[in-house]
Formats: structure tokens, C-alpha cells, sequence
């Protein structure tokens, strides 16, 4: 049987997670696509780093060189994350020929085009199914089993690390800090969090998404991206009574063009809204009981209707199965000669652009601490009767103890930049205290 000599880089949790995986289902992958897949060097920081799976010392070195400039080496697998010295690393190994297999969401969102030319340039692929949502083959359901779709929605919830701790703030009554401190403690939140918890991480793979779905890159400066850094018990609590749960959720919608609502925009000129952000999403939808690190994403397209896609999104098993699955893509390309069979992005809309947050429209949750005074309500039902939002309930709960009470309010469908303006002027009415709380509540429909 042939055999495919591999190089990867980066020899640490994920790592030698990969190597543990493939050493274990050697076998199984050779049984099942003809082709023995076998590690042949590993470069390393250091080779008495810490790793949760031992990696045989025959194949390490220090020495990235080694592994992409070796002539033996046919498929590089690239795990050293971030966007500096990885991206020379990919490059290098483009530049050869060699195909390349990474889990690097944050690089892909940054140099994604770069790093697709080069691949084409030199006539080989670089797969990347380990960026996204880890072990759920997302990238290939996008790209290729989806095909013949138009895909007119995407809802992802692809960190797991804020679901964690959006599900114990649920479950528990638990506030923000003390969960992140213990999602720290039990490995599901790095000691700086910012990445995951700001909503970046999640930004990173939402643009990934889709920019495969609709055709043209999506930069990430262009994704309005809010974290979960601010949500509050109180917050939960009232969503939970008013039937709702908060998910951090990446979201991509396409948006008919102006004065054509009602008629599918061209594929020519296509107009999404990308965003990342603390969502309100009904109980009753199935996102809703996706708990703890676990991932999924809904995904609405024609002809196929609505699908959900649901596992592991993150950790060093998840993210092996992906890597394994690239392997053997790439394997079986380099077999058959094929390299860009299925190339890493086909850009095909020309005009396709993301639109401002301020031109979306959804339902929002408007948390307010106000002081209990006579005509409070009627002042703030008036600057949202202005601005053209309608409410469609009010809460103010009793038993409150202090100076402010909290009221929350339920909009019908509003304008964002409406929305933001009404919120201002909000703010400036001597009786209301402290930030507001606004947060879209999402229908799916």
C-alpha cells in the first residue's frame, strides 16, 4: 500500500492530539481510503513541553525548516496558531507544492486570500475543516454538500467557551466572573480569555462561514462583534422568564438589495449582515439546548430547508477528527493527481459587500435601571415612539431593593441605528441610571 509522508508543525495539546489520533486509526484510515498515512517529523518549541499524548522523540525537531523544506514530506499539517510566523510557515510549504492542513481560524480570517493565491499559484490546497466549529465537518457542508443552495442564513454557535459560561450562568444563577474563573480552572478558557469571551474567536470563524457561503472574503473588520463580558444574572434571569435563552451567536443573513424587498438579490450583488454578539434566542428552538463546550450551527438555504449541524467544537479530539479528515482529502488528491479538486475558496460574486450593523433590523431586549418615579416610563415609551419603535411589553418587577428598579422592555421589529439613537437619548433623562442592557432577539423566520 502507498504511503503519504506527513510533516506537521506545532506539537503541543492539539498537536499531539493529532498524532495520538492518527496512531491509533492508522489502520481504519488505511482500510478505508487505500493510502497509509504516517507522521514523519514534528517540529516542537521544546521537546520536554507538556503534552497530554506523548509524541515519539525519533520525529521531533526544533526546526520547522526540517519539516517543510524536507523533500519526503508530501502534506504539511500546520498547528502553531496565530497569525505571524504560521503564516511564513504555510506560505513556505505552498511555495513547494506541498498541501497544507491547518486548524488556524484567526490566520484564515486575516490572510484567507493570500494564502488561497499562493495555494493556486502553485498548484496544490490548503484544507482547513479544523477552524471551524472542530470536530463538525462544517467546512465541507458549506463548501461542497451544500452546493446547489442558496444558503439564506447561518446562526453558528462556534465557542465553546462562552456557551460553558452562559450555561452555568443559566443553570447556576451564577455571575460572569466567578464561571470564567472556573471554566479557567477546568481547561475550557485560556488565562487570557479575550479572544473567546470579546467574541473575536467566534468572529473569526462566523466570516470563515461566510465568506464559503456567499462568495466573496468577508473582512473581519467589516463583522459587528460584541462578547458576553457585560451580560449579567439579571440579564439571564429575565430572559429565561420571558422564555428565552442568550447565546453568543454568529450570524450571516443575506439582505435584499433596497427597494427590491420581497425579489432574491443577484449572486452579482450581494448584501449580507455578519455579527457576532449576546443574542435572545426562543427556548423552543433547537439552538436553545445547546449547552456547555458544545457547538452547532443552523444553517437555511434552498432548496434544502433548515439543518443542523451539532458536536465538539473545540479541544484536542474535536479538532483531531478534522485535521484526519483533511489528511485524507489531501492524501487522496495527491493520489489521483487532483491537488484543486475542491480549491480552498472559489470566489464568485463580485459585488457582494457586508453591510453596517445600523442598516439591520431585528427585535431587542432593552435592560434600563431607572430611579421609581412617576412619568420614568411614559419619557422613555415617548423617545422610542419617536424614533418609530413599538414597544411590545414591559417588565418591572417588584421587590427591588435600592435606589433603581430594573425595567425591560420588548420591541417589535426595529431598525438598529433607530434603536441605537433611541438608547442615547434614553440615556440622557436624569431618572435613568447606569448602562442599558440591548440585546436582538432573534426569530428566525
Amino acid at each position: 500500500m502507498d504511503q503519504i509522508n506527513i510533516g506537521m508543525i506545532g506539537g503541543g495539546t492539539v498537536g499531539s492530539g493529532v498524532f495520538h489520533a492518527l496512531q491509533q486509526n492508522a489502520d481504519l484510515m488505511a482500510a478505508r481510503i487505500g493510502l497509509r498515512l504516517g507522521i514523519g517529523k514534528v517540529a516542537v518549541k521544546a521537546f520536554d513541553e507538556p503534552r497530554p499524548y506523548p509524541i515519539s522523540p525519533s520525529v521531533l525537531t526544533l526546526n520547522w525548516h526540517e519539516v517543510v523544506e524536507d523533500p519526503a514530506v508530501q502534506v504539511v499539517i500546520e498547528l502553531v496558531g496565530g497569525t505571524g510566523i504560521a503564516r511564513t510557515m504555510i506560505l513556505a510549504a505552498l511555495e513547494r507544492g506541498k498541501p497544507v492542513v491547518t486548524a488556524n481560524k484567526a490566520l484564515l480570517s486575516a490572510h484567507g486570500p493570500e494564502l488561497f493565491a499562493a495555494a493556486r499559484k502553485f498548484g496544490t490546497n490548503l484544507y482547513y475543516e479544523a477552524s471551524v466549529a472542530g470536530g463538525i465537518p462544517i467546512i465541507k457542508v458549506v463548501r461542497e454538500s451544500l452546493v446547489g443552495n442558496r444558503i439564506d442564513r447561518i446562526y453558528g454557535i462556534v465557542n465553546g467557551t462562552c456557551n460553558y459560561i452562559l450555561t452555568r450562568m443559566k443553570r447556576e444563577g451564577a455571575a460572569f466572573a466567578d464561571v470564567l474563573a472556573d471554566a479557567q480552572r477546568l481547561g475550557y478558557a485560556e488565562a487570557d480569555p479575550t479572544l473567546d469571551i470579546d467574541g473575536h474567536d467566534a468572529a473569526h470563524k462566523t466570516g470563515i462561514l461566510a465568506s464559503l457561503a456567499h462568495g466573496f472574503w468577508v473582512n473581519h473588520d467589516d463583522i459587528h462583534v460584541e462578547g458576553i463580558r457585560q451580560l449579567t444574572p439579571l440579564d439571564i434571569r429575565f430572559a429565561t422568564q420571558l422564555g428565552y435563552t442568550i447565546k453568543l451567536l454568529g450570524i450571516v443573513k443575506t439582505v435584499p438589495p433596497t427597494g427590491r424587498a420581497g425579489k432574491k438579490p443577484s449572486p452579482a450583488a450581494n448584501r449580507i449582515s455578519v455579527s457576532v454578539g449576546p443574542t435572545l434566542v426562543p427556548d423552543h428552538h433547537v439552538l436553545a439546548s445547546v449547552n456547555d463546550v458544545f457547538n452547532a450551527v443552523f444553517i437555511s438555504g434552498s432548496p434544502i430547508g433548515d439543518t443542523l449541524y451539532y458536536g465538539r467544537g473545540a479541544g484536542k479530539d474535536a479538532t483531531a477528527s478534522a485535521v484526519l479528515s483533511d489528511l485524507a482529502d489531501a492524501a487522496l488528491d495527491l493520489r489521483h493527481g487532483t491537488p484543486q479538486r475542491v480549491p480552498a475558496f472559489v470566489p464568485h460574486v463580485t459585488k457582494g459587500r457586508v453591510i453596517p450593523l445600523a442598516e439591520t433590523s431585528s427585535r431587542f431586549y432593552l435592560r434600563l435601571d431607572v430611579m421609581d418615579r412617576p412619568g420614568v416610563i411614559a419619557k422613555i415609551s415617548a423617545i422610542l415612539s419617536t424614533g418609530g419603535i413599538s414597544i411590545s411589553s414591559i417588565i418591572q418587577p417588584e421587590g427591588h431593593e435600592g435606589e433603581t428598579v430594573p425595567v425591560i422592555l420588548m420591541t417589535h421589529t426595529a431598525n438598529r441605528a433607530a434603536m441605537d439613537r433611541c438608547c442615547a437619548a434614553i440615556a440622557k433623562i436624569p431618572a435613568v441610571k447606569g448602562p442599558s442592557r440591548l440585546l436582538p432577539v432573534e426569530d428566525f423566520d
